[in-house]
């Protein structure tokens, strides 16, 4: 048998590498699931598991606990998130965000005060945060919750001042605004609403109550 000539040898050597690629490098690892961007996908409970996993790795990753408190929120497990986020701020570090979500927590679970100390300090602590539009309204829902008008009023305004698009917002400034009795401001307020929404009902519904009552 003929042997073949040793650089035919290495040229069908470099093809056959060519062909079929490297080897498998048996040490590569699978990227692990990214718990934010499963969050941002909508998949909360995914995201929280990866998040418990990262943390039961590194128990200081204020990372992992910022978003399970986002997912928790949005799976509305508010007690867990309410717990989770204060072991975080307590034990890990006060990050403004984890202040974020004990604002959150605690309003759906009817912490009143409690809540507005928290979104209080998320503002004061990072008054550019992408959150911050929302903890004015959730303020203001807390302030139609125990009938502070005027409170009511002025976050919602500021919220606005943020999202002005937000017709459900007008809608809610334009409530609070008729149980003040500011019957005209309330009337502007609704307006602004169905101009962004024209078949939001809680608009409509608040605009003919308040015409009734100007006429």
């Amino acid at each position: 048998m003929r042997r073949l000539p040793k650089p035919r040898i290495a040229a069908v050597a470099v093809l056959l590498a060519l062909v079929l690629g490297p080897a498998p490098d048996p040490s590569a690892q699978v990227p692990k699931p990214d718990a934010l961007k499963l969050y941002r996908e909508g998949r909360y409970e995914e995201s929280r598991v990866q998040c418990l996993t990262e943390i039961s790795q590194d128990s200081a990753n204020i990372e992992a606990y910022v978003v399970l408190g986002w997912s928790l929120v949005a799976l509305g497990r508010y007690a867990d998130a309410e717990i989770y986020a204060r072991k975080a701020y307590e034990e890990v570090r006060k990050d403004p965000r984890v202040m974020e979500t004990l604002g959150e927590a605690s309003f759906f679970l009817g912490k009143n005060d409690q809540a507005l100390r928290w979104f209080q300090a998320y503002i004061t602590a990072l008054p550019e945060g992408s959150r911050v539009a929302s903890s004015y309204q959730y303020m203001g829902e807390i302030y139609i919750r125990t009938s502070r008008w005027g409170h009511a009023d002025i976050a919602l305004r500021t919220a606005l001042q943020f999202e002005p698009s937000n017709a459900r917002w007008w809608a809610r400034l334009g409530y609070a605004r008729e149980m003040g009795g500011d019957l005209r401001f309330a009337l502007e307020a609704y307006d602004a609403a169905l101009k962004i929404n024209p078949g939001l009902t809680d608009a409509q519904l608040g605009r003919e109550r308040v015409s009734k009552r100007i006429r």
